[in-house]
C-alpha cells in the first residue's frame, strides 16, 4: 500500500502523469490523480446568510478567507430576514448604501479568492419575488363574484369587483341548475373530551336527495377521519369516508385557507344522516357542515390548488383522487354549449346583458394575487411573488433583482458570480395567468372558457369532464412552471453569462413536477438534515431527474440542521451524508455558514435551523478533514454515468414531488425515476436496454398502479417494447385528459388490449410483444429474475449497507458504506467479472489491492470489514490475476497493538480565557467533560496533547497512531511532522514514514466543541459569561458531551497478505 501511494505521490510531485509513471491506462492515472487530490477540481459549496443585516465588510472577508482555507470553494449568499434574532450589532438595512457597499466588497474579496459565488434569486430562501413585484405580474388565482337571475328581459346589475387587485378574466352567463336543497348542521362544537367518535346528526322532515356534502372548516386547525351514514329501515347505512384536513391555514400551501372539503356520493335517499369524527376533535369546532341535492366537483379547492397538501411531504398519491359518481340525473350538470361568453356587457362594475329565458348565474371571472411573498426576508425586502407561468414577468423580476446588481457592481469585480440561486419552494400553487385560455386551448386543443365554473365547484358536462379539466389545468400549471418559470429564468440567466441552481421539488404548495421542474435547471439539488425525515424523499427526486436529464453534478443542501446549537460536528453529519451519496448525490452543498459580523461575541450569531459550519466554531479550524473526504467523494461519484437497472414512472399528473417504488426493489439493485416527457421525448431501445442520449441505461421500467395514461404516451412505450425493452405493469383504461375526449379513451384501450393481449397478472405474467416483454402480476425479485438481471451488488438482507455505482470506459466504481455504530464484516458481491478489485479510501486518499476475492458466473465476491459508519470504495479497472484467498483477515487484517502510550500528557488549552492558562500534566488521558475542575469540564476549543514514544527499532508493515476515542477532532504530528487527522471512525492515522528508532514526540491538537461551555455559561450570571449566541436553549441540566482526547493512544500495525 505505501509503495502505490507513494508512487502516485511522486507522480503528482514530478508532474509525470501519462509518461513514465503510468498504470494500466492514462485515464486512470487521472482517476487516482483527481482522487488523491480533488482539491481544485471539486467544489464544496456553502449557503452563506446574511441574516437581519447583521452583516460588515470585515466580517465578510474573514468569512470568506475562512471558508477558502477550509476547502470551501463555492458559496451562496442568501439574504434572510424576519428571524426575529435580537443581536448588539448595528444591523445594516437591504438596499441601503452600505449594504451595496458591503456586498461590492464580498464580490471583489470572492473573485481575488477564486471563490465562486451564487446569489438567490431574491431576498429570503423562497423563491422569487419582491417589493418590485406589481399586483398583475404575481402569482394569481381565478376568483369570482356571481348573481342569479331571472332572464327573458334585459338585465342590468352591478356586479362589483372583490377587490382592487382584481383582474377581470371573462364574464359568463350559464343556466341556473336544477333548485339545490340544503341541510345544514350550524355550527359545530364539539366537548373538550371524547373517548368515543362525535356525532354530527342532520334530519329532514321530509325525504332528502344527498349528492355532495360541504364541510367547512373554522379557522381553528383541525384534522381527521370522518365517516358519511344515511338512515335506512333504523340503521345507519356507511354511504362514504374521507379525511378532513384543514390543519394550516398558510397561504403558501392554498389560497383559500379555509375552503370547504367537499365530497360527492350516489344520489341518496334519506330523512336522516350522520357525519362521524374520530375522538381527536374534541375541544376543536366546525363553521358548517352542509349537506347539498347539487352535485359538486369532489374536492375542487384541493383539485384546483385552491388547497393544496397541508405537510411538507407530499408523497406520491397525494394529488391522485378516486373516481366520482356517475350523475343520476344529466341534467343537473351544466352544459358546456350554454355557457355564454358576455363580458362585453360589463360596462365599468355594471352588467347589461338581454337574458334569454331561464334562470341565469352571471359570473364575473378574474385574476387576484394569491398573497404569497418572497421569505423570509426583512419588510423592505419583502413583496409578492412573481407568476410562475409567465417567462415575461419572470424577466421583469430578474432585471429588477439580479439586474440592480448587474447595473452597480463593476463585471471586473464581480468575475466570481456564476449561479442565480433558487432554492426551497415554498410559495404555493396558482392556478390562472394573462394567457392561460389562450395556452391551454393551444395545448389541449379544446377551449377552457365553457369550464371556468368547475374551479367554483359547479359539475359541467358530467363529473367526469370537470375532472378532466381539472386535470388538464394542473397538467397546464406544472408544464408552466417548468418551462416559463425555471427554464425562463434559466434563459435570461444565460443572457448574463450566469447559470441556474435549483431544488428539484418543493416542501409547501409545490404546483409541479418535481422531474420536468429539476430538469430546465442548469443545476439541481435535494436536501437532508443530519436527522430525522427530512431527505427521504427529496434526494432521490434529485439524483433522478439528475440521472434522466443528463446532469453530471447533483447537489444537496447537506445537514441542514444539526439538533441543538452547536453540538452537531462531522462525525455526527457522516451516516446520512453517506446515505444520499448512495442515493446519487455527489455535489456536496453545506447547510449552514452564517456570516458574522465581528468577533467580539462568540460562538456568534446562529439561528435555529444550521450546522454552524462558521469560522468562530471551535471545529471549524480542522474542518479541512471533512472537506477533502467529501471532495474524494464527490469525485468519484461524478464520473462517468450512474448505474440503476430499473426505471420507475411516476405517471402524468400533477402536482408530483415523488415517484413509488411498486413493487418494492430488493436489495442489491438500484433504481431511478422517470417521467412522461423524457420518456416520449429522448427514450430509446440499444442493446435490449432502455438509453437516454447521454448513455445511461436500465433494464426494466415498471408502470404504476394507475388507469390512465395519455395515448401518446402508450403509444411511444409500445414502439419501446417492439423494439425489445421490458416493461412491468398495469394496462391503462382511459386518458386522464380532456383532450380528444372520447377518442382518446378509444385509442387507449386499444392499444393497451394490442399490448396486454392474453396478460392478466395472474395465470400469465409475461408476454412477448416483438422483440420485447410485458410483464404483470410479478414481484421485483421475479421480474429481475426472468430477464435475468443478477443484482449489481448482491449484500445479506440483514446487512447495514447501502451502496452506489458508477460506470466509465475504464473502471467501474462502488461507493460502499456502513449505516451503523458498529464494526461489520460483509461479503458484497459485485457484478463486476475478471477485474482485480481495490479499496480506494476516502478518508486518506489511499488506494490498495484487496487481494482476497472469489470469482463467480455473476460477478466477483469481496470480503470485507468496514469500522462503524465508515464508507470506502471498491473499484475494479485492472485484469484480475489469482486471488491470494478468501479471506477478510488477507483483506483487512486485524490491527497488531505495539506500543500503548502511557507516558504522561503535556496539556496545553488555547483559550486561556475560558480554560486554563497554565500547561497541564495529565499522567493518564480522561475525557474532559468527566474533570472535576470547571474551567476544563466546561472547556471548549482548541486542546493540544504533547508526549513521547520510544521505538528501539521500526517494526515491519503498515504503521498507525490510533487515537481511539476523541472528542470530537484531531490532527497529529510526529516529530514535527504533519500526519494527518481524524474525526471519524478508525481513529487511526498512518505514521509508516515519520517514525525514527528511539524517542518520537506526538502532538495531537483536538478540537471540541461549543457545547460544554454553552452549558457551563447557562450556569453563571450573564456578566460572567464569555459566550454570546442569539438562539440558545441550553441549560445547566442538560448533559456535556465528550471532549478531548480519550484515547487509549496506541502504535498498530497493519500486516497484509498476499499482496
Amino acid at each position: 500500500m505505501r509503495k502505490t501511494f507513494l508512487n502516485i505521490a511522486l507522480c503528482l510531485a514530478l508532474g509525470t502523469v501519462g509518461t513514465g509513471c503510468q498504470t494500466d491506462r492514462t485515464d486512470n492515472n487521472a482517476l487516482e490523480m483527481g482522487f488523491i487530490d480533488p482539491t481544485e477540481q471539486v467544489q464544496i459549496s456553502a449557503y452563506w446568510y446574511w441574516i437581519d443585516g447583521n452583516i460588515s465588510e470585515e466580517g465578510a472577508i474573514k468569512d470568506l478567507q475562512a471558508m477558502k482555507q477550509a476547502g470551501i470553494n463555492r458559496v451562496f449568499i442568501g439574504f434572510i430576514g424576519s428571524q426575529g434574532i435580537k443581536t448588539p450589532y448595528r444591523t445594516i438595512q437591504f438596499y441601503s448604501d452600505e449594504w451595496w457597499k458591503i456586498l461590492h466588497a464580498t464580490m471583489k474579496k470572492a473573485t481575488e479568492l477564486g471563490i465562486e459565488v451564487g446569489l438567490f434569486n431574491s431576498p429570503g430562501w423562497s423563491q422569487s419575488g419582491g417589493p418590485w413585484i406589481k399586483d398583475n405580474q404575481a402569482m394569481r388565482y381565478l376568483a369570482s363574484v356571481k348573481k342569479q337571475v331571472k332572464g327573458g328581459q334585459k338585465i342590468s346589475l352591478d356586479l362589483p369587483k372583490p377587490g382592487d387587485d382584481f383582474q377581470d378574466v371573462k364574464v359568463i352567463a350559464f343556466p341556473a341548475p336544477a333548485s339545490e336543497k340544503t341541510l345544514s348542521s350550524g355550527k359545530v362544537r364539539f366537548p373538550q373530551k371524547l373517548s368515543q367518535p362525535a356525532h354530527i346528526d342532520i334530519a329532514s322532515p321530509e325525504s332528502f336527495t344527498l349528492r355532495s356534502v360541504l364541510v367547512y372548516p373554522s379557522q381553528k386547525p383541525i384534522r381527521t377521519k370522518a365517516k358519511l351514514y344515511a338512515k335506512s329501515d333504523g340503521d345507519y347505512r356507511l354511504l362514504t369516508e374521507f379525511e378532513i384536513d384543514r390543519s394550516n391555514a398558510a397561504l403558501n400551501v392554498g389560497f383559500d385557507p379555509y375552503a370547504p372539503v367537499v365530497i360527492s356520493v350516489p344520489a341518496t335517499e334519506g330523512k336522516a344522516f350522520r357525519l362521524e369524527l374520530e375522538p381527536n376533535v374534541a375541544g376543536n369546532e366546525l363553521a358548517e357542515v352542509k349537506l347539498s341535492s347539487a352535485p359538486k366537483v369532489e374536492r375542487y379547492p384541493e383539485k384546483s390548488l385552491a388547497k393544496m397538501f397541508q405537510t411538507p411531504l407530499p408523497y406520491w398519491h397525494e394529488y391522485q383522487w378516486r373516481d366520482q359518481p356517475v350523475l343520476d340525473d344529466a341534467s343537473l350538470a351544466v352544459p358546456q354549449a350554454k355557457i355564454v361568453d358576455i363580458s362585453s356587457c360589463l360596462k365599468g362594475e355594471r352588467v347589461e346583458w338581454d337574458a334569454p329565458e331561464g334562470d341565469w348565474i352571471i359570473m364575473r371571472m378574474g385574476m387576484r394575487p394569491t398573497g404569497v411573498t418572497n421569505a423570509p426576508a426583512d419588510p423592505e425586502a419583502t413583496g409578492l411573488e412573481v407568476d410562475k407561468m409567465s417567462r415575461e414577468h419572470v424577466e421583469a423580476h430578474f432585471d429588477a433583482y439580479m439586474g440592480e446588481i448587474i447595473r452597480r457592481i463593476p463585471e471586473a469585480d464581480r468575475k466570481c458570480w456564476k449561479m442565480v440561486i433558487q432554492d426551497s419552494y415554498e410559495t404555493g400553487g396558482q392556478n390562472f395567468t394573462d394567457d392561460f385560455l389562450t395556452s391551454f386551448k393551444e395545448r389541449y386543443g379544446y377551449d377552457a372558457l365553457p369550464f371556468l365554473p368547475v374551479y367554483q365547484g359547479y359539475v359541467v358536462e358530467s363529473q367526469d369532464r370537470s375532472d378532466r379539466f381539472l386535470w388538464d389545468m394542473r397538467r397546464l400549471v406544472a408544464d408552466r412552471v417548468a418551462y416559463d418559470y425555471v427554464g425562463g429564468l434559466r434563459d435570461v440567466s444565460h443572457k448574463y453569462g450566469l447559470k441556474t441552481w435549483l431544488e428539484c421539488y418543493g416542501h409547501w404548495g409545490f404546483p409541479g413536477e418535481f422531474l420536468q421542474y429539476g430538469g430546465q435547471s442548469d443545476e439541481i439539488g435535494g436536501e437532508f438534515w443530519s436527522f430525522g425525515d427530512l431527505g427521504n424523499i427529496e434526494n432521490r427526486a434529485a439524483s433522478s431527474c439528475g440521472h434522466i436529464y443528463g446532469k453530471t453534478r447533483i447537489s444537496a443542501e447537506s445537514f441542514t440542521s444539526g439538533g441543538r446549537p452547536y453540538e452537531c460536528y462531522p462525525a455526527q453529519m457522516k451516516q446520512r451524508g453517506d446515505r444520499f451519496f448512495s442515493e446519487g448525490i455527489n455535489n456536496t452543498l453545506l447547510h449552514l455558514y452564517i456570516q458574522q459580523p465581528t468577533d467580539e461575541r462568540v460562538p456568534g450569531i446562529n439561528a435555529w435551523f444550521s450546522s454552524e459550519f462558521n469560522r468562530l466554531n471551535t471545529w471549524f479550524p480542522q474542518m479541512d478533514l471533512f472537506t477533502i473526504y467529501l471532495k474524494r467523494v464527490n469525485f468519484m461519484l461524478q464520473q462517468g454515468l450512474n448505474v440503476a437497472d430499473v426505471a420507475y414512472f411516476i405517471g402524468e399528473d400533477a402536482p408530483k414531488m415523488t415517484g413509488i417504488t411498486d413493487p418494492a426493489l430488493p436489495k442489491g439493485y438500484q433504481f431511478d425515476y422517470i417521467n412522461a416527457e423524457v420518456i416520449e421525448r429522448d427514450l430509446f431501445v440499444k442493446d435490449g436496454l432502455l438509453t437516454l442520449p447521454h448513455g445511461t441505461q436500465y433494464r426494466i421500467l415498471v408502470l404504476p398502479e394507475l388507469k390512465t395514461m395519455r395515448p401518446e404516451l402508450l403509444k411511444k412505450i409500445k414502439q419501446l417494447v417492439e423494439e425489445g425493452a421490458v416493461v412491468l405493469g398495469p394496462a391503462p383504461e382511459r386518458s386522464p385528459s380532456g383532450e380528444n375526449y372520447g377518442k382518446a379513451d378509444q385509442e387507449v384501450k386499444a392499444l393497451a388490449s394490442e399490448l396486454w393481449k392474453g396478460l392478466d397478472g395472474k395465470e400469465t405474467k409475461a408476454i412477448q410483444f416483438g422483440k420485447g416483454t410485458l410483464l404483470q402480476g410479478m414481484s421485483m425479485e421475479e421480474a429481475l429474475a426472468y430477464v435475468h438481471c443478477t443484482p449489481d451488488c448482491a449484500l445479506p438482507a440483514d446487512a447495514p449497507v447501502v451502496y452506489g455505482h458508477r460506470t466509465t470506459p475504464d473502471a467501474e466504481i462502488y461507493f460502499i458504506s456502513n449505516q451503523e455504530n458498529r464494526e461489520i464484516t460483509v461479503s458484497p458481491e459485485f457484478r463486476v467479472k475478471s477485474k482485480q478489485p481495490e479499496l480506494w479510501n476516502a478518508i486518506s486518499g489511499k488506494i490498495r489491492t484487496l487481494s482476497a476475492y472469489k470469482q463467480t458466473e455473476s460477478g466477483t465476491i469481496v470480503p470485507m470489514k468496514l469500522y462503524p459508519y465508515e464508507s470506502a470504495f471498491v473499484v475494479f479497472r485492472k485484469n484480475a490475476g489469482k486471488p491470494a484467498g478468501e479471506s477478510v483477515e488477507q483483506n483487512f487484517p486485524t490491527p497488531e497493538t505495539l506500543i500503548t502510550l502511557n507516558q504522561p500528557w503535556q496539556v496545553t488549552f488555547k483559550d486561556t480565557r475560558r480554560g486554563p492558562k497554565e500547561v497541564q500534566t495529565f499522567q493518564t488521558l480522561t475525557d474532559l467533560s468527566k474533570h472535576e475542575d470547571d474551567p476544563i469540564r466546561y472547556y471548549s476549543g482548541t486542546v493540544t496533547y504533547t508526549s513521547s514514544i520510544s521505538v528501539p527499532e521500526i517494526p515491519q508493515g503498515d504503521l498507525y497512531l490510533n487515537l481511539n476515542n476523541v472528542g470530537v477532532m484531531a490532527k497529529v504530528k510526529v516529530n514535527g511532522q504533519y500526519a494527518g487527522g481524524v474525526w471519524t471512525s478508525p481513529y487511526r492515522v498512518e505514521v509508516t514514514d515519520l517514525l525514527q528508532p528511539g524517542e518520537n514526540n506526538v502532538e495531537i491538537e483536538v478540537v471540541t466543541t461549543w457545547q460544554n461551555r454553552l452549558i457551563g455559561d447557562s450556569m453563571l450570571p450573564e456578566e460572567e459569561r464569555t459566550t454570546w449566541i442569539p438562539c440558545n436553549n441550553w441549560s445547566g441540566k442538560d448533559a456535556l458531551q465528550k471532549s478531548g482526547l480519550i484515547g487509549p493512544v496506541t502504535l498498530e500495525s497493519d500486516k497484509f497478505t498476499g499482496q
